[in-house]
């Protein structure tokens, strides 16, 4: 993956983001991974490039349960639930919710802004960023820390950013989700990554699960999606993704280097 799976964050979009004190820094470029060629099968391949045909989609929605799987202090499993509610309209148009056992979060992204709004303490940021969602993730996850571990599912290759170090896949079987056959594929990212996605068994290929396991940090953390109510057809107002600031709420800048570097 592009995103979300070099390092175990908080597992769900803005989630981590407090905006009491906007904890966001700017960060230089990663290393390129160097990995060997790719084993995936043609099944498995084939499913992606169907996935990746329909999350081109010109404009869609979709829901999606999370859950973050970590050691506690002595140890013990623990579990972070969130629900995510996204609605896109590619180029250059993005909104998102995050709801859980952490702080409300929203996301309003026009083309030119990302406006980051704290719903539980009222407060918010804006950001200026670049012109197309890629470039806007890009800008906001690597070089602003915003976590989005299911941005590689709204890039301009879906597909092809979600093989992203990536270096073998297979089918594992097809099962039943909530009435719908689904191929259950596996890969494997070195180092320490495995990555399970569950899609549609059609030619959309939706994705209805994914589960992220970390088998090289102690206690094998992992991410957890459920995918629902997955519209191609959405068909939102330019109004769905203006920001206004909620009454009463404070505004939080960014430190100058951080806002420097989003630019």
């Amino acid at each position: 993956m592009l995103f979300g799976r070099r390092k175990y964050r908080s597992g769900m979009v803005l989630a981590g983001l407090a905006l009491c004190g906007l904890a966001i820094v700017p960060t230089g470029a990663r290393a390129a991974e160097k990995t060997a060629a790719p084993t995936i099968s043609e099944e498995a391949s084939s499913a992606l490039v169907d996935m990746g045909k329909s999350l081109l989609s010109k404009a869609f929605s979709f829901k999606a349960q999370t859950i973050r799987v970590y050691n506690g202090p002595g140890g013990e499993p623990l579990h972070i639930f969130h629900m995510l509610d996204v609605t896109v309209r590619r180029p250059d148009r993005m909104v998102a919710s995050s709801t859980g056992d952490d702080d409300t979060v929203k996301m309003f992204y026009d083309g030119t802004n990302l406006a980051l709004t704290n719903v539980t303490n009222n407060k918010y940021t804006v950001i200026p960023v670049p012109n197309t969602i890629q470039k806007m993730l890009e800008t906001a996850m690597g070089k602003l820390h915003i976590d989005f571990p299911l941005a590689d599912f709204l890039t301009d290759a879906p597909n092809k950013a979600f093989l992203t170090g990536v270096t073998s896949g297979k089918v594992i079987n097809t099962v039943t989700i909530d009435g719908t056959p689904c191929k259950h594929l596996f890969f494997q990212q070195p180092p320490g990554i495995d990555l399970e996605l569950w899609v549609e068994a059609n030619e959309q290929a939706l994705p209805r699960r994914l589960i992220v396991t970390y088998t090289n940090l102690p206690g094998s953390p992992s991410f957890i999606a459920l995918f629902s109510d997955w519209n191609l057809s959405a068909q939102p107002a330019d109004s769905a993704f203006e920001f206004t600031p909620p009454p009463g709420a404070t505004k939080v800048d960014l430190p100058a280097a951080a806002a420097a570097a989003a630019r």
